[in-house]
């Protein structure tokens, strides 16, 4: 999709790391990142084997089959108008920053500064979010094999360990990172195949199409069908998230103005697909709704396995999600700790001078990566005092990083004229895509910040009911404020055309 926007010609494609160095960035990363790694590190992050996995049971809970099956439809359909729009700038300004960088050339410094910050919120919460969705499934796998009790204590210990490999793997660079993540694609792909053929084909008795797309069930405690339903987008809105990837590994990718916006794009799409055969497949095999709601695994989709194809069917499958959970930690963790090097290596962190070296070996900010690891450490504890933290933690996810991807499509759009499109651009329909973009996203923040489940006894909130991603969204506002008024003043997004030159780099290298 190229066409040029009225009264604009489009930027012409060119050498990538001459063009970065127009943006105001002297090439320090390794570009060793081809269009199909660029692609498959987005297809990764989204993980339709991650997120419609983990929140399944949230979804059996909040609307029921209709609302997961509709849900995913609607959503995906919006994610797309998103994913076109962040492609368009993304094409103009291909940077390791993403999203902050867009803002700040479209908007100014303070609109980079908050962008950037709730991307980083966003993208710690992710990898809080698939890391310890691959606990749980981990817990679950065991409690088959073993009759290992999934308790929280024991799932965070699951949970660190898993941080501990994706921080290894990240500090090998980023030739090993797209290895993995090209191969995630056909797992992935191959996983969803494999999964919905046996619940297909094995279990003698199947839902009918009226439960799987006309029953709505609410578990939530609150009265109103409007309210549940919206809540229930929550399953496909968070799938839909971390297609930020394919910018934040722009700086590392080659023919990065078109591989970038092509790879959020097309991650989107397959996404919307596979997840939709995926959670039809799954809610068709489900043979007893209220066991698999209350499943001892703790885990929805293992006791729907379990039922419908025996012990080791089951465990074989819980296998596939598994890893294919872990490919998608370790390229969210990847994409999360080139925004954090971004974003230092502008000064817009604390202790920046440390977050944005990088390793002369390897050619990757390891301190960055060692960085993001533990903030998602920290986000996730939580999870041992709360039965509600976990679904917290994938709304920390979605309205940090979401209204990130719309405020540089919302600048786009209201600065028009001052925008120069990529060589991969929406051309007259920008605006309306744009436009679409931008008020789906301000739904969907204000929905997330609503309490999810209502306690018995008509209170609105108890500590274990209480959805913690506004205090989140505030404590990161009140830190970004802060650290504005603190060091905002010597915050620097380069202009364009002003050219850094290598030995400034020399020095921050290690």
């Amino acid at each position: 999709m190229s066409h040029s926007s009225p009264g604009h010609r489009a930027t012409a494609r060119k050498p990538d790391d001459a063009y970065l160095r127009e943006l105001g960035y002297e090439p320090v990363l390794t570009r060793r990142m081809g269009p199909f790694g660029n692609f498959a590190i987005s297809f990764s992050v989204i993980s339709v084997l991650s997120g419609c996995m983990t929140l399944y049971g949230f979804g059996l809970n909040t609307g029921g089959p209709s609302v997961m099956l509709w849900g995913w439809v609607v959503v995906g359909a919006m994610v797309m108008f998103i994913g076109a729009g962040l492609a368009e700038v993304t094409s103009a300004y291909p940077t390791s920053g993403a999203l902050y960088y867009q803002a700040e050339q479209l908007g100014g410094r303070k609109w980079g500064w908050y962008t950037g910050w709730l991307n980083l919120l966003g993208l710690l919460g992710a990898i809080a979010g698939i890391d310890y969705g691959a606990a749980l499934f981990t817990g679950a796998f065991l409690n088959l094999q073993w009759g290992f009790e999934p308790t929280p204590g024991k799932i965070m210990v699951i949970f660190l360990c898993i941080l501990a490999l994706h921080l290894a793997l990240n500090l090998f660079g980023v030739r090993l990172v797209s290895i993995l993540n090209s191969i995630s694609v056909w797992w992935h792909l191959a996983g969803v195949t494999v999964i919905v053929g046996a619940l297909a084909i094995v279990p003698s008795h199947h839902q009918s199409t009226d439960f799987v797309f006309g029953e709505f069930v609410n578990n939530t405690g609150w009265s109103s069908p409007l309210y549940v339903a919206v809540l229930g987008l929550l399953l496909a809105q968070y799938t839909f998230c971390g297609y930020d990837a394919s910018a934040h590994l722009s700086e590392e990718t080659t023919d990065a103005q078109v591989s970038a916006s092509r790879g959020i794009i097309h991650s989107i799409g397959w996404s919307w697909l596979a997840g939709f055969v995926l959670l039809a497949g799954l809610t068709f095999a489900i043979q007893d709704y209220a066991g698999t709601v209350g499943t001892a695994t703790g885990v929805p989709p293992a006791q729907i396995f379990l039922d419908a194809l025996g012990m080791a069917g089951a465990k074989a499958l819980l296998l596939v999600v598994i890893v294919a959970q872990l490919f998608c930690g370790n390229a969210e963790t990847a994409a999360a700790s080139r925004m954090v090097f971004a974003f230092s290596r502008d000064g817009a962190l604390p202790g920046s001078q440390l977050w944005r070296q990088v390793d002369r070996r390897t050619g990757t900010p390891r301190k960055a990566v060692l960085l993001s690891v533990v903030c998602a450490a920290v986000l996730a504890l939580p999870s041992l005092y709360s039965p509600v933290a976990y679904a917290a933690i994938t709304s920390i996810n979605v309205i940090g990083i979401t209204p990130a991807y719309a405020i540089p499509i919302f600048l786009r759009v209201k600065n028009r004229r001052r925008f120069k499109p990529g060589p991969w651009n929406l051309g007259s329909w920008g605006v309306m895509v744009g436009t679409i973009a931008v008020i789906w996203v301000a739904f969907v923040t204000v929905l997330f910040c609503l309490p999810q489940t209502r306690p018995d006894g008509g209170a609105l909130a108890t500590v274990d009911t209480f959805n913690y991603a506004p205090v989140a969204l505030l404590v990161v506002l009140a830190l970004a404020w802060g650290w504005w008024h603190k060091q905002g003043s010597t915050y620097e997004v380069p202009a364009q055309n002003f050219d850094r030159s290598a030995g400034e780099y020399e020095d921050e290298v290690v």
